[in-house]
Parts: structure tokens; sequence; C-alpha cells
């Protein structure tokens, strides 16, 4: 065997700072969640998703016509893509039903940028969200390609190769946070144009649905046979055709029927408002991944907020529950002494629960919902350690901080609650109210209401809001909340 190519690393020009030796010779990825990248008409040129400011927010889910530039023509439905274009990744938080707020990928590329060589060895790969999760995995595989060529060539790669112990050459690193983990999974599966898996070092997932989330559920299902407000009536009209919505739906064990548990089929989310066609296309692509492996997968999963995990379906109409069945080693279900199922409330961030999130045994936890995944502390500590080659080893003595309720919607002038979850006491937690549009700040009172930690807020004035909960540990669990003028959020049949 040849002995090891010594690689020389060039001395840093007269006045150049020296690179740090917290820096990875790796090359990054980047790879958002669904709704993470703005999308733009490719003719016009104008933003279809993801323009800043609360206005643009109100008019897109209050108007009739308001998303009407992303919902899915005949062509896209088979294949034939182009009409839209992925511009760039998140730049200010937006908002959505039932998925709530979420938060811009800043704070999470400078995260990265702090310990690359170079910011030319980030790769932020925004992509159209609408569109089948394999369709933006083969996009992914292709452009993380070209990315790991042009970085192994970049100046600053060989000067990083010194400050590393192994100096070898530059391999990737993905971070991918809710649909980026299947979109990366997808782009890794070897059915591409080449083996992507051999040049990756690790995957890091931030509450990726793995194995789905009952929250699609209840988008699809949303206002069948019940008024909603008129934004969660639009988001399921978008949805109901749209592929990448039908790739999160849950494919575990999460359907009641009478005593026993049940996985969807594709008669059932057909049932409860899915597409029959796009039902079955999922089913199967899930079942084709479900044999890939993720190189060196590190994953990262909120807890402690809230999470649906299973669901009824009655007359087409959808009850998601709080809790889950639970396995034992064999497969079957634990029952009790009457044999009857067994429910556990494993809570998760809020939109993932926590094993749904779960593929690989290196998993650390973050009290954090699932939009600020990529933002919050503890999580970009943690992307932080992996990027440096060190395991993470998850949060110290268990699982500090606290659960965050608040409401989907609110109206200005109107007063609402947010409750803080899995916690008994005030002492110490404090709340805080931001507006996102100004960055003004302010505390709210936290006072005990129904045994359970509650902060009453009025909004004076429309707008996007962050609602903060901190605690002793000095963990912070943050959600955003639209706020609109008063009586613009109509009820409305879909």
């Amino acid at each position: 065997m040849s002995p090891q190519r010594q690689v020389s690393t060039p001395r840093p020009a007269s006045g150049e700072a020296e690179l740090s030796h917290h820096v990875t010779q790796d090359a990054v990825v980047i790879v958002p969640g669904i709704m993470g990248s703005e999308l733009r008409d490719s003719a016009t040129g104008s933003v279809l998703w993801g323009l800043s400011g609360t206005g643009w927010l109100l008019r897109a889910w209050t108007r009739r016509d308001g998303l009407a530039g992303l919902h899915l023509t005949d062509d896209e439905l088979t294949g034939r893509t182009g009409r839209v274009q992925a511009t760039q990744l998140l730049r200010h938080g937006t908002w959505t039903p039932y998925l709530r707020g979420q938060e811009p990928y800043t704070d999470l590329i400078d995260t990265v940028r702090e310990h690359v060589a170079d910011p030319a060895a980030i790769l932020p790969f925004p992509y159209d969200w609408r569109l089948p999760v394999a369709t933006n995995g083969k996009l992914l595989a292709a452009r993380a390609r070209e990315h790991l060529t042009a970085w192994r060539e970049h100046p600053a790669h060989l000067a990083a190769l010194g400050h590393r112990a192994d100096r070898r050459p530059a391999r990737l690193v993905f971070i991918a946070h809710s649909m980026g983990g299947l979109v990366t999974r997808s782009a890794l599966d070897g059915t591409h144009f080449d083996d992507l898996a051999a040049d990756t070092r690790t995957v890091v997932t931030l509450g990726t649905p793995f194995h789905g989330s009952v929250k699609a559920t209840v988008i699809l299902n949303s206002g069948r046979g019940a008024p909603v407000p008129l934004p969660h009536a639009k988001l399921r009209a978008l949805c109901a055709t749209m592929p990448g919505l039908h790739d999160l739906l849950p494919l575990y064990r999460c359907l009641r029927v009478g005593d026993d548990v049940h996985r969807l089929d594709a008669g059932h989310i057909t049932a409860l408002g899915g597409h029959p066609g796009l039902a079955r296309d999922s089913l199967a692509f899930h079942a084709r991944q479900r044999h890939v492996p993720l190189p060196d997968h590190r994953t990262v999963v909120g807890t402690r907020q809230p999470t649906e995990q299973s669901l009824s379906l009655a007359s087409g109409h959808v009850t998601a529950y709080g809790d889950g069945p639970r396995p034992h080693s064999d497969g079957t279900l634990i029952r009790d002494r009457d044999g009857r199922v067994r429910y556990f409330a494993a809570h998760g961030d809020g939109t993932v629960y926590r094993d749904a999130a779960t593929l690989s045994g290196h998993v650390s936890t973050v009290p954090a919902q699932h939009g600020d995944l990529a933002r919050a502390d503890s999580a970009l500590d943690a992307v932080t350690d992996i990027l440096l080659e060190d395991l993470p080893h998850g949060i110290p003595l268990g699982e500090p901080g606290c659960g965050l309720s608040v409401p989907d919607l609110a109206e200005a002038g109107v007063p609402w609650r947010a409750t803080a979850e899995n916690i008994d006491s005030a002492q110490g937690l404090t709340c805080t109210l931001t507006d996102t549009g100004t960055g003004a700040e302010r505390p709210v009172p936290v006072h005990m209401r129904d045994g359970r930690p509650t902060a009453t807020i009025t909004a004076d004035a429309p707008g996007l809001y962050r609602v903060g909960l901190h605690t002793y540990d000095r963990y912070t669990v943050s959600q955003l909340v639209l706020v609109s003028a008063p009586g613009v959020l109509a009820e409305a049949e879909d």
C-alpha cells in the first residue's frame, strides 16, 4: 500500500489573518423544509412565496386569489415543471396555517459560515417544495456533486486541510430541516448519476418527519364537514393536489380503528381529502426509500411541545390526538390488562412527534418548536459540534426547557393566551412578545391558570409576532403568531 499523500498547506499571505482551527474542510449543503424556499414565477419574476411583511402575509392568506400562483397546473402534475423557480432560502419569518411560524434560515447559515474555511464551502439549496420529494432529490444530487467538485478546487479548501488532523479532501455535510431531510435521503439513494453517499461525511436532520406527520392529514382534511378560517381553507385547497404535502403523510400505525391502530393506505388518504394518485405514488416512494442509509446520520429532534401523534377517521372527518400507541419489541402494540390499546403522549416539536423524526441512534433533543429548530441556540450548538466532528451528546441532565401552546391566529385588540406545557410552576418563567416587523419587544406577565403557567397577550396592531418563553435553566422556546385586523379572518366553507 502506498503511503498517504501529504498535502502541503500554503502559508497565509502577508497581512492575511490565520485561518481558525475551529473550521472544517468539508463542503456543507443546507436543505430547508417545506415552504422554506422563496418561489418566483419564472416568466415574470414575481414572488409567489417568501416576501417579508405582515401586509403580504395577510394578503396571501385572506384574499381569495392570494396564493393562486402556487397551485399546481396540469403540466406540473404530469412532471413538466419550470413555471416556478426556487430562488433562495427564506430570509424572513413567515406563517402558515397549522404549520404556524417558520423562522428564516439566516441564523443557521451564519452559524455554518463561522465554521467553514470560506463562504464558498456552503451551498444553500432552495427547491420547489410543492413538487415530489423524489423530483427535488434528483436535483439536489446533481447540485451537491457540482458543489463538492468546485469546493475541492477552491484555494481555501487546500488551506483548510492543514488545520485538520486527517488532512483528507473535503466531503459533503448535509444539514437539512424538516422535509429537507427527506429530499436529502432521496438524493443519496444511489439511483442517480453517481454514488453521492460515498462522498458524504454526515447528514444532520432537524425535525425531519421520516415517518410522517399527522399534521399533514389535518391540513388535507381542513374544512371537511366544519367551517374553518379562510387561511386554513386556502391551505387545504393548495395542498389537495400538492405531491410534496402527500410525501409528509404519516407512515406509522396512527389510525385508530375500534380497539386497534392501522397504517394509512391510499383509500384512507383519499377519504380524508387527499389525492388518490398522489397517495399511491407517495406510499410507493417511501417503500423504496425505507432501506436507504444516511451516512453517519445525526438527528436533532424537538421535544416537550404538544404534538399530534394519532388520528381517527369518521365520515371523512379527521380527529387528531396528542398521544399514540407504542409497540413491544416484537411489534405488537402495548395493551392494558383488559386488552385495550394504551396510548402515550411522547410530545415532539409541535408538528413532528419525537419518534417520527428519529431514524438513527445519534439523537440530540432540544425543547423547540418545529419552525424554530433551524434557529434555536441549542440546535445550532449541536450543528456546530457535528461540523467540527465532535459527537453530539444531547442536552445534559435530561430535557430542560418547556413546551409552548399558542393559537394559530389572533386578532388585534383581542386577548389570547400563551401556555407553558410540561412545567407546573411559573417560578423563573418569563414571557416576551416581539413584533418581527419593528423588532419592538415587551414583557408579558406570566400567571397560573388551571394549573399551568399562562400569559394573556393582546397585540394592539396587526403583525407577525414572536412569543418567547424563557425558563430558569436559560432555554427559550418560541413560536410565531399572525395577528390580523379585527374581522379579517372570516370563517369559510372549503
